[in-house]
């Protein structure tokens, strides 16, 4: 026989009717739940049963009679008293967390019912936990309406986690019932502000100050810290100094956010050129020790240093910090260099090189790259193409940079077999989409007329993704030029132009080039034309080739515009060309005009 119940209530403090309904057939787990002397509450969990009435498949139980008794059973709900200690022990047990939630929601509203703080701060936790930031407002409000002052570690977590979760509206709401909590305020507004700074939300952490302030909260160290850090990101080097004026002036002596204030200004005033300042508070933090050893510090200043090219205080402070073994960012290492290449001191870059195989820092491609570059501008190619092999030997490692510029010297040099054995080098690295190294190689080819490898390593390029530039198009426009493959050019030009790549003075010389072999001067003049309109200035290449084609094909009204032309713009001619333009006006019988071609550039040659 089973016994169904069910129990029907007019209020929870009522005794309960209960309804018996007898069956035949019988399934039924007596458990019973009483109240102890020695407990408040008793909790029955058993999992090897679903449910204490073990559910048929069929019953035909409609007509059996039904019992009703009126027994006084206890309730077993908390009272009031008891409800804070029987949420928090719900809320300790992470399965029982959401039904711990969800039971304050629906007592919160019983006039009898008053959470604590530990209550509240459960529910913040698990808040948190859980992501319902939705109702994360409702509970603060809560806070308020019960007159229960929170931890301030707990509004903090809210807000970074708030922020961290992108909940800015909600951030916003949090941020103004906080405001008005003398006792938490100044921490929830450091907080948000830290949040905003991680995410790089510096107008925001701007905003959040300019509120604790107009909210009377008086900042404290922790608070110029998280907005001079902000303004330093927006580069407002001026506004940090201020603030840092504004805090000196509270003379706080300790402080942890100490050092990281001074570092802030100490690059602000280098960014903004003033290095000696920023020289002088570091020195006078040394000595008060807040800045001992400061890493970033000496980053900063040996930057700053370097960059208005102070090359003895900048190796002074480089001299300090490799003593005390705290430089490890490559940047300090690039600017030194960078400064030496600028003042002319190449040996002393190499020096740079051998203090970064002590600290055991890789020399990066643009180390690399920058040295190589500053004797080839300094010494020439063939003390560029030394150094750069002696830096292969002491295992530095070329980029896709570096490739470039030695490629380029090799083949500036002539060494075509050394730019080749490099750029295979290059490709086998995987430094495949390099297109100054691609043009370098195009017009290495072209100029010792290997056409067919051209026309084929710019299908490669092609392949791999890798557009060719207008340096690589002006190589090809005059290889094919040279052979009079007038087809090709055409082809070329009309690719660079689909492609959208501009064409320089040099793409218009080559071009009409190409057609004056030819012999085919009325599109020579187009391309001319083309070429003048688009605010091409003359220069002796352009010069020449157009003094050839207006004598030869005797355009002399032509040549004299040309000729007054690069009168206006200063350019002058050389003897050959000043030969042919005075033989096509004599030929001309055009004596004033030679006589003025004479006066104007034959004292200029």
């Amino acid at each position: 026989m089973a016994i169904s119940t069910s129990i029907s209530t007019s209020s929870c403090r009522q005794p309960h009717k209960i309804k018996l309904t007898f069956s035949s057939k019988c399934n039924l787990l007596p458990i019973f739940s009483l109240p102890c002397s020695n407990s408040r509450f008793l909790f029955t969990n058993n999992t090897s049963y679903s449910s204490p009435i073990v559910p048929e498949e069929s019953t035909h139980d409609d007509h059996l009679p039904v019992i009703e008794l009126d027994l006084e059973i206890p309730d077993l709900t908390p009272k009031s008293e008891n409800l804070n200690d029987f949420l928090s022990g719900l809320f300790r047990d992470p399965r029982s967390e959401e039904l711990a939630f969800d039971y304050y929601q629906k007592v919160k509203g019983r006039p009898e019912f008053r959470p604590d703080k530990k209550t509240l701060e459960h529910i913040i936790r698990y808040l948190i936990r859980s992501k319902k930031w939705d109702s994360s407002f409702s509970v603060f409000e809560d806070f308020k309406s019960f007159d229960v002052q929170p931890d301030g570690d707990i509004c903090c977590r809210l807000i970074s986690s708030c922020i961290r979760a992108r909940k800015f509206k909600i951030t916003e709401g949090l941020l103004e019932v906080f405001g008005q909590n003398d006792d938490v305020s100044l921490l929830v507004f450091n907080s948000a502000m830290g949040g905003y700074n991680k995410l790089h939300m510096f107008s925001s952490t701007i905003a959040v100050y300019d509120r604790m302030k107009s909210a009377v909260a008086v900042p404290n160290p922790e608070s110029y810290c998280r907005i001079m850090e902000a303004y330093i990101k927006i580069k407002d080097y001026e506004k940090v100094v201020t603030l840092f004026q504004e805090f000196e002036s509270r003379k706080i002596d300790s402080s942890p956010f100490l050092a990281r204030i001074y570092r802030i200004l100490c690059e602000s005033l280098g960014k903004m050129g003033r290095a000696f300042e920023a020289l002088e508070f570091f020195r006078d933090m040394t000595k008060k020790g807040i800045m001992e050893e400061d890493a970033p510090v000496y980053t900063c200043l040996i930057c700053s240093f370097a960059s208005i090219r102070e090359v003895k205080v900048a190796e002074e402070l480089f001299r300090e910090a490799e003593g005390k073994k705290i430089l490890r960012d490559p940047e300090v290492f690039l600017k030194l260099v960078l400064m030496y290449v600028e003042e002319g001191l190449m040996e002393r870059s190499l020096e740079i090189v051998k203090a970064m195989e002590n600290v055991k820092i890789r020399v990066s491609d643009c180390i690399f790259c920058a040295i190589v570059n500053g004797f080839s501008k300094t010494r020439g190619l063939r003390a560029a193409a030394k150094v750069y092999e002696e830096l292969i030997s002491r295992g530095c490692e070329p980029g896709q940079v570096t490739y470039a510029s030695i490629i380029n010297i090799y083949c500036r040099m002539e060494f075509y077999s050394k730019a080749e054995m490099v750029f295979s080098e290059m490709e086998r690295k995987g430094f495949n989409k390099c297109v100054v190294a691609y043009s370098s190689m195009v017009v290495m080819y072209g100029k010792t007329g290997r056409l067919r490898e051209a026309m084929r390593l710019v299908a490669k390029m092609k392949e791999r993704g890798c557009d060719p530039n207008v340096w690589i198009y002006n190589s090809l426009m005059d290889m094919h030029g040279r052979v009079k493959n007038l087809r090709q050019v055409e082809k070329i030009w009309k690719e660079m132009k689909r492609k959208k790549v501009a064409p320089d003075r040099v793409s218009y010389t080559s071009v009409i080039s190409a057609y004056s072999k030819a012999g085919e001067y009325e599109t020579c003049l187009r391309f001319y034309e083309e070429f003048r309109m688009n605010g091409g200035v003359i220069d002796r290449a352009v010069a020449g080739i157009m003094v050839g084609i207006f004598s030869r094909s005797g355009r002399v009204d032509e040549l004299v515009k040309l000729l007054q032309d690069m009168k206006t713009e200063g350019t002058g001619l050389d003897e050959r060309l000043y030969r042919s333009a005075m033989n096509a006006l004599k030929d001309a019988g055009l004596q004033v005009q030679a006589r003025w071609l004479q006066e104007s550039f034959y004292t200029t040659m």
